[in-house]
């Protein structure tokens, strides 16, 4: 029957990250996504490199793997929209698809006749999604944004790293581009409620998608911390602001995160700790009350934690019903029996390296699940395929285009 998406086809300018997790995101589902890559380099991260995927002997390809995490799926078409014959292409293309989704800065589409005011008249039932560091208003709707500095401005570099007064205190940034990939999941998320919108009313619009907004609701209860009390949270290290105990301790070879989500689990971690009378001081017998002494319980958890391995807390724990674990690298949770179930980790045939390496889309449908038809495309591997299909042009005509550049 094919994927949830499948009688969607998307034309993907996007390049980088936010754009390119949701084109993926939307041909996971099933959506024919095309994308348009500039001739010669293509999409920016196709450079963004070591690690590059590997062959069979083990010689680095062209494609690196920040590239192959966010283009599964996809088929990639080369043309200089620079070029008033590249533009007349994306514009017949269009004629054949639901979607567009874009990242040029406010305004870079618009001296080549793509920009959503240009196009609305001659596609009205076209859903278009601009994604841009700070959106298309506000004083800093011209400026470049990238993650990392998002991070920054939008206060969660404010509230991630270590308490201020211990070792190593100071801003730090997420371990990925978190902002990328939540702008990604918006952008997927609006882009189907714009085509439900059009299913009940005939017509298209315009998404605007800007990773500071994104940054900025997705601190969800530090938030609400700040707007009800009028104070801003702080870094907390691995501790949490609402809860507690809920962070890492230290274990006999290591660490381990607690994460008690109410007081019931409260108790049953002190009495696996051996110290029920914990639960019943008054200091912490409730989370309010912890949250307050949490200076006075975690030295005290932390005495005994450090007693014990981290697998002999867990198996502990686990049977007392208290939610733990242990703190992986990236090989150990591959290699976790629970991921592995899952199977989260993919391999697809890949036209250079014979396979390419992937993760798997978390969301599984019962009656559509996800497809994984491809690996990452070689720049402009389909360029040939996608314009005689779509647009019956034949190889001599392709091979002028390619001769003057615009593929």
């Amino acid at each position: 029957m094919g994927g949830a998406l499948s009688h969607l086809r998307v034309l993907d300018l996007s390049r980088v990250l936010a754009g390119p997790w949701a084109g993926q995101l939307l041909a996971d589902l099933g959506a024919e996504v095309i994308k348009i890559e500039r001739p010669g380099n293509g999409d920016d991260t196709r450079a963004w490199g070591p690690p590059y995927l590997r062959d069979a002997d083990g010689e680095a390809t062209s494609e690196s793997a920040y590239y192959l995490c966010a283009n599964r799926n996809k088929r990639s078409v080369t043309v200089d929209i620079t070029r008033p014959e590249g533009q007349a292409l994306i514009l017949d293309l269009l004629a054949h698809c639901d979607v567009l989704i874009e990242n040029y800065k406010v305004g870079g589409l618009a001296k080549y006749g793509l920009d959503y005011a240009t196009l609305r008249a001659r596609f009205p039932r076209l859903v278009y999604c601009s994604i841009t560091g700070f959106g298309q208003s506000g004083p800093y709707a011209r400026r470049p944004g990238y993650d990392f500095l998002i991070q920054g401005l939008g206060g969660l570099m404010s509230l991630t790293g270590r308490k201020d007064g211990e070792a190593g205190a100071g801003p730090q940034k997420v371990g990925v581009a978190l902002t990328d990939i939540l702008t990604g999941l918006y952008a997927t998320v609006a882009i189907q409620a714009a085509l439900a919108y059009r299913e009940r009313h005939g017509v298209g619009q315009h998404i605007d998608l800007g990773l500071l907004d994104v940054q900025v609701a997705c601190l969800a209860n530090q938030n609400l911390n700040y707007l009800t009390t009028g104070t801003a949270p702080t870094r907390l290290g691995n501790a949490h602001p609402n809860i507690v105990p809920y962070q890492d301790f230290p274990t006999a070879d290591g660490d381990m995160i607690l994460a008690v989500g109410n007081d019931s689990q409260f108790a049953s971690l002190c009495a696996a700790c051996g110290h029920p009378e914990w639960a019943e001081d008054p200091r912490f017998s409730r989370n309010a009350a912890r949250v307050a002494h949490r200076d006075a319980l975690i030295p005290l958890l932390a005495g005994v934690t450090r007693s014990r391995p981290t697998q002999a807390w867990i198996a502990l724990l686990e049977q007392a019903g208290v939610p733990c674990g242990p703190i992986n690298n990236l090989a150990e949770a591959f290699a976790d029996p629970q991921i592995q179930a899952r199977e989260m980790r993919i391999d697809l045939p890949h036209p250079l390296a014979g396979s390419a390496p992937g993760v798997a889309n978390p969301i599984r449908l019962s009656e559509s699940p996800v497809e994984y038809r491809s690996a990452p495309p070689t720049l402009g591997q389909h360029t040939e395929a996608v314009l005689q299909s779509l647009l019956g042009l034949d190889a001599a005509q392709i091979d002028a285009l390619r001769s003057r550049g615009v593929l």
